[in-house]
């Protein structure tokens, strides 16, 4: 099981900066949401570039990108607004949480779908772990946040938040939108407890899709963790660069 002793500690070192200059949270809010937006997107094919995505968020059009890209470019950013919003209340997670973003991801682009269970079995393209059949996704999620309840608070948040995703996602609730919906739950759970965001980057999508696939057939999610371990430290970089840290 992975050891999370050195998290805590860059948990701890950042703590005693707080409260953070207002500047400097400004500058690295905007850098965060531009690249989660960004790579979760390109997870999931969008063919927008970094620079096309800030583009984009300012509301200007990118020749040769369809709308639907640059929707989701928007819909992201409203649904990481949307998720800070609940850090602040520190409400646990809840169905009617997760259909609100599921609903902000898909607005515009897909509004019969946004925020309602499928009805309809799916297959997850390129991987062994098949969703359960649609009548399951509802009696899934209730099980899922009753895990959440009462299991899930006795784990370090790291694993609490690599779990919400791993098992969020092997229950596939939602015709569209899962992974992105996965990953800003994710950063929920993380920042309830007082860890930066992480970003997942695209260049580690055959290492997350292969250690998902691994917690969802065989019950291992040890290298899932390590990668969620990984990206969590990652996340700390961006406050030490802004802060003059050494760490």
């Amino acid at each position: 099981m992975e050891n999370f002793t050195k998290l805590d500690h860059l948990k701890e070192t950042l703590d005693t900066f707080r409260p953070i200059p207002l500047e400097v949270v400004k500058n690295l809010h905007e850098d965060l949401v531009l690249r989660w937006t960004y790579n979760s997107n390109a997870i999931e094919g969008n063919t927008l570039t970094l620079k096309e995505t800030k583009v984009a968020l300012e509301g200007i059009t990118v020749g040769g990108k369809t709308i639907r890209e640059h929707f989701e470019a928007i819909n992201h950013r409203e649904a990481i607004y949307f998720v800070e919003e609940l850090v602040q209340k520190n409400e646990p997670l809840s169905e009617w949480q997760i259909k609100s973003i599921h609903q902000l991801i898909l607005k515009n682009i897909d509004d019969a779908h946004a925020g309602i269970y499928q009805k309809n079995n799916v297959i997850i393209s390129g991987a062994e772990h098949t969703p359960p059949d649609a009548v399951h996704v509802e009696s899934g999620m209730a099980q899922f946040i009753d895990w959440y309840n009462n299991v899930a608070p006795s784990l370090h948040p790291v694993e609490r938040a690599a779990r919400v995703h791993a098992d969020f996602v092997k229950i596939h609730p939602f015709v569209d939108g899962n992974g992105r919906t996965s990953r800003l739950l994710t950063n929920l759970e993380l920042m309830k407890s007082g860890f930066p965001p992480v970003v997942l980057p695209v260049e580690k999508r055959l290492e997350y899709y292969e250690s998902l696939d691994t917690a969802h057939t065989k019950n291992d999610y040890s290298p899932f963790l390590t990668l969620i371990a990984d990206v969590v430290e990652a996340g700390f970089k961006p406050y030490w660069h802004v802060l003059g840290i050494t760490v």
